[in-house]
């Protein structure tokens, strides 16, 4: 459970950051079972002992330190540290040193097996080409990697006296090895990288959402409120002269200041009422959208025939917008069923909201979200349940009986 919940609770961002992460970490094992092992593997030939375990550590190092670069440049990808330059150009240079051991070996001719030289060179070569390719955010600069860290060990396997064919066909290997992993690790890079900008985007969004609708809620009560409150500070004003001057018509201003005060209390409610009210084809269709949007196939099947009651669309309404909320907050769905019908005979209300991707435990302790709706459908005697159906789905059932089936059937008529 706690694995799940441990899986399932991340963003999806957060998914493909722990993939890709853990993917190179992966990496770092590979380089020690392939390449290492096989330094390791040549004591049962010529190789002395001291030679293929110096070889072998030697490989378990870089593994760990090209490992240590990979998440720091994923860390820096996501936007939680800086670019790890200094480590990058440490780890290079060690490679570089650790390349050039192994072909002094190889040209003294020490290492027993003439295949040893050649895997240890290519491997540690091509996975620190990758993990370079993590520290660079352009790709004019990422396709240099390949074909410099080619032409290093090239030119040090030439310098080193080994012959000008094996040279060549060390450089050869590098430049193809390097480039498939180069290309893997900067797509992976740009894969995250463009995720976490579209977290950050629709974030951002949700935010200017929010500031527009506060926008909107503050233009409006301006509109309503900015004259009243205008006319009654100038009648209180006048009140306060007249007063002054024992005239009765203060006692009028005050009146009228008084009348205008509970027509502006009126309006504020009729405002707030507007806000609070949820139209339900509206509801449906943003729910539609807005699940469309996040990737989700989403169906919405409305059976219900005529117009039904505004106190009936305002509490279904607000069942769509909380179930579409928790269909986006909670689990990874990947589809969407949103479903109103009408029994034909009495002509009760069933809404249906059912989605995939539900996890398996809550991920926290329940809302006041369900139990705000609960109270809404109390009003009208209607009920709400709630829960996984089994197959990792999630089901949202509401029921408005009677009075709602009559009043639609009457509008029929």
């Amino acid at each position: 459970m706690k694995i799940t919940g441990w899986w399932k609770n991340r963003s999806s961002a957060g998914k493909v950051e722990l993939y890709t992460r853990w993917s190179f970490h992966f990496f770092a094992l590979i380089e020690i079972f392939s390449i290492g092992l096989a330094a390791l593997g040549t004591v049962a030939g010529d190789t002395s002992p001291a030679i293929a375990l110096s070889l072998f550590l030697l490989v378990c190092a870089h593994s760990v330190l090209v490992g240590f670069l990979s998440s720091r440049a994923i860390d820096w990808i996501v936007g939680l540290r800086e670019r790890p330059a200094r480590l990058a150009v440490a780890t290079a240079a060690l490679t570089g040193a650790a390349v050039l051991g192994v072909l002094a070996v190889r040209a003294t001719g020490r290492d027993g097996d003439p295949s040893v030289a050649p895997t240890l060179v290519v491997g540690m070569t091509c996975f620190t080409s990758g993990t370079l390719v993590l520290c660079l955010r352009e790709v004019r600069h990422m396709r240099y990697v390949a074909p410099v860290a080619a032409a290093g060990t090239g030119v040090g396997a030439l310098a080193l006296g080994l012959p000008a064919g094996e040279s060549a066909g060390l450089a050869v290997g590098v430049l193809l090895t390097s480039l498939f992993l180069c290309a893997a690790c900067g797509f992976s890079g740009w894969l995250l990288n463009t995720v976490y900008e579209l977290d950050r985007a629709r974030e951002v969004q949700a935010q200017l959402a929010v500031a527009e609708e506060r926008l909107r809620f503050g233009r409006d009560l301006h509109d309503v409120m900015g004259r009243n409150l205008a006319v009654i500070a100038l009648k209180s004003e006048l009140a306060v002269q007249l007063a002054r001057r024992e005239r009765p018509e203060a006692v009028e201003q005050m009146i009228e200041v008084q009348r205008i005060a509970r027509e502006s209390q009126k309006e504020v409610r009729d405002v707030v009422r507007g806000y609070r009210e949820a139209d339900l084809s509206v509801e449906l269709e943003g729910a539609r959208g807005v699940l469309r949007a996040a990737g989700m196939d989403c169906r919405v099947e409305f059976e219900a025939e005529g117009d039904l009651p505004a106190e009936v669309q305002s509490a279904l309404g607000w069942v769509v917008r909380e179930a579409t909320t928790n269909v986006l907050r909670h689990g990874d769905a990947r589809s969407c069923v949103i479903r109103l019908t009408a029994e034909e005979r009495t002509g009760a209300l069933t809404l249906v909201v059912e989605n995939d991707g539900a996890p398996k435990a809550p991920a926290g302790p329940p809302g006041s979200g369900l139990a705000g709706l609960r109270e809404r459908l109390a009003a009208l005697d209607g009920t709400l349940e709630a829960g996984p159906v089994g197959g990792g789905r999630f089901r949202l059932l509401a029921e408005i009986p009677g009075p709602a089936g009559r009043m639609r059937q009457e509008a029929r008529a």
